[in-house]
């Protein structure tokens, strides 16, 4: 998810499509969170992996 939302936020900068830009950045930092609560062991969605 931080992948494709880093793909995109380059995309929508190099483009100029602030949909892209918008999109991409919210995926960057959604991932992240959830990155960050699987790596402490936290529960996420049920799953104690978050892949």
């Amino acid at each position: 998810m931080i992948v494709l939302g880093a793909i995109l936020l380059i995309i929508g900068l190099v483009v100029g499509v602030s949909l892209l830009t918008t999109v991409g950045g919210v995926l960057v930092v959604v991932g992240a969170i959830l990155w960050i609560l699987g790596a402490t062991g936290r529960k996420v969605g049920g799953r104690k992996h978050y892949f």
